[in-house]
Order: C-alpha cells, then sequence, then structure tokens
C-alpha cells in the first residue's frame, strides 16, 4: 500500500515540475491573408468558399458576360458565340485575349 501511495506522490510531483509553459509560433484568432488563401475553405477560421463570379470581356465584339470561375461547362459569348472559357478540373481556364474582372460580394 505505500508503494502505490509513493507512486502518486511522485507522480503528482513530476507533472507539476515537468510542465511546459510555451507559446504557439503563429497567431491562429488572426491569420495572414496569405495563409487564409492557403488553408483548405472548411478549416479557415471562417469558412469562405473558393469560387467567385467574373466579368469576361469578349475579344471580339466587347460584350461582357457573368460567368462563375469554376464552370463545367463551356462558356461562349452571347452575341458572337466565341469560347469565353474552357472547364478544367477545378478552376476554367480563359481563352487567350479575354479579359475579367472579378466581381464584388
Amino acid at each position: 500500500m505505500q508503494r502505490l501511495t509513493s507512486w502518486t506522490r511522485l507522480c503528482h510531483t513530476t507533472r507539476r515540475l515537468h510542465k511546459p509553459n510555451m507559446s504557439l509560433a503563429v497567431d491562429l484568432l488572426n491569420p495572414s491573408a496569405a495563409t487564409t488563401e492557403r488553408t483548405h475553405k472548411l478549416k479557415r477560421l471562417v469558412q469562405a468558399p473558393n469560387s467567385y463570379f467574373m466579368d469576361v470581356k469578349c475579344p471580339g465584339c466587347f460584350n461582357i458576360n457573368t460567368v462563375f470561375s469554376h464552370a463545367n461547362t463551356v462558356v461562349t459569348c452571347g452575341s458572337c458565340s466565341q469560347v469565353l472559357c474552357q472547364p478544367t478540373g477545378g478552376k476554367c481556364r480563359l481563352t487567350e485575349g479575354c479579359s475579367f474582372r472579378r466581381k464584388a460580394a
């Protein structure tokens, strides 16, 4: 019985003596913009999607069309039927000569 009490006394004293008091190298409450961009959309401090809508200007007729950034179909211009963007696995690839602007939320 005495061995058991001495063992528990030893565990309690060593736990108190070796308790590390270390601070983190990064601030978890205020992440930088670069860190937020790199993290997964569900693991951010505030969950936000990676996709967005954008205005794409057709290089042929200079008509402006609204396109989803992760479109999974070929998007063509409404007036001249020129291909504006093609789907890839994630974000769509704009055709050469097309200019775009990210729409405000």
